[in-house]
């Protein structure tokens, strides 16, 4: 005779199996976006590779807040609301409007930078609570675009930094790691707090005067939701900038360097996979991206007049000419 419990632990199990688990994904692009359509590939590949399939034994629904506060808070109340069994949570804004409305629901966050400092969890090895995920970058990348900029524009005097205050509070602390690296004695450098998209172009224009100038975008949702207008901006005011990520040197932007984006949400997968097998976030350590790719886009390059020397070139993981 068999022994009962474990007859009923099998069939839980296969219950477990059977049943179609619910994921629902909170992200700060448009759903036209391409780069917010790459991110949901990724983790969809991902979750493929662990054995989770769309409609087989997994249901994905999405929500689309495209950088506006407002509606992150209200779709997190309905992605909460149809009780799925975990929920994906892009970026500060997502991760802070689903934080606010579900104290149980397991939540993993993707590409967040200070989950700590910002209070989203206890630590990145104990994470605790009902979060975990991946962050983002470490401060000190700051001082790395400040180096890259000041490679290009070897007469760089002043330096913008753009950051949207309530998307990316952190900035303040990637600003202050390029203070190390002051890009030549009397240098400025500028913290420039945009709070919505008419600020974008008045935040451009007021470091494009003269030579010497050079801007630095904050990877923070507001700034990643409308990458191609600073981009387009940048490009009219003839303004060398540098950007997080690779997107941006993509859609016409002089150069980038940080970690591929689509690397984090195929990793994501990973804990969505975890947590479906039974897995609690207060157990499940935080990770940080281990690969950074420098993009330069040549093309830009020679429309600024600026010279990329062979060195930059030669390390570069990408050069769109």
């Amino acid at each position: 005779m068999l022994d009962q419990p474990l007859v009923h632990e099998a069939v839980v199990r296969a219950q477990q199996v059977e049943r179609v688990r619910q994921i629902s994904l909170l992200m700060p692009f448009i759903e036209s976006d391409l780069e917010g359509r790459a991110r949901v590939a990724a983790l969809q590949q991902g979750l493929e590779q662990l054995g989770w399939s769309e409609g087989r034994n997994i249901n994905t629904s999405y929500r689309w807040f495209g950088g506006d506060v407002a509606r992150a808070k209200a779709y997190a109340k309905e992605i909460v609301g149809l009780q799925p069994d975990a929920i994906i949570a892009n970026g500060t804004v997502a991760l802070s409007a689903v934080q606010d409305t579900t104290k149980t629901t397991p939540i993993i966050f993707l590409i967040v930078n200070d989950p700590v400092g910002q209070g989203f969890i206890s630590s990145l090895a104990h994470p605790g609570g009902n979060i975990t995920g991946l962050t983002s970058f470490e401060f000190e990348i700051g001082g790395k675009w400040l180096q890259l900029l000041k490679e290009i524009v070897p007469d760089l005097s002043r330096v913008s930094v753009i950051y949207n205050p309530e998307a990316g509070p952190y900035a303040i602390n990637i600003i202050r790691s390029m203070t190390a690296f002051g890009p030549s004695p009397g240098a400025d450098l500028i913290a420039t707090p945009i709070r919505n998209i008419s600020e974008i172009e008045s935040a451009v224009a007021s470091i494009a005067t003269g030579s010497g100038a050079g801007l630095i975008v904050n990877p923070d949702g507001f700034m990643i939701a409308n990458h191609n207008l600073i981009v387009s901006v940048a490009a009219r005011f003839r303004l060398p900038a540098i950007y997080p990520y690779r997107y941006f040197a993509a859609a016409g932007g002089l150069l980038s360097y940080g970690h591929p984006t689509v690397d984090v949400f195929r990793q994501g997968a990973v804990y969505v996979d975890k947590i479906l097998h039974g897995a609690k976030p207060a157990d499940l350590a935080v990770e940080s991206p281990t690969r950074y790719e420098l993009v330069i886009n040549q093309k830009t390059a020679k429309t600024l007049g600026l010279t990329i020397s062979a060195d930059l070139l030669a390390r570069a993981d990408e050069v769109i000419e």
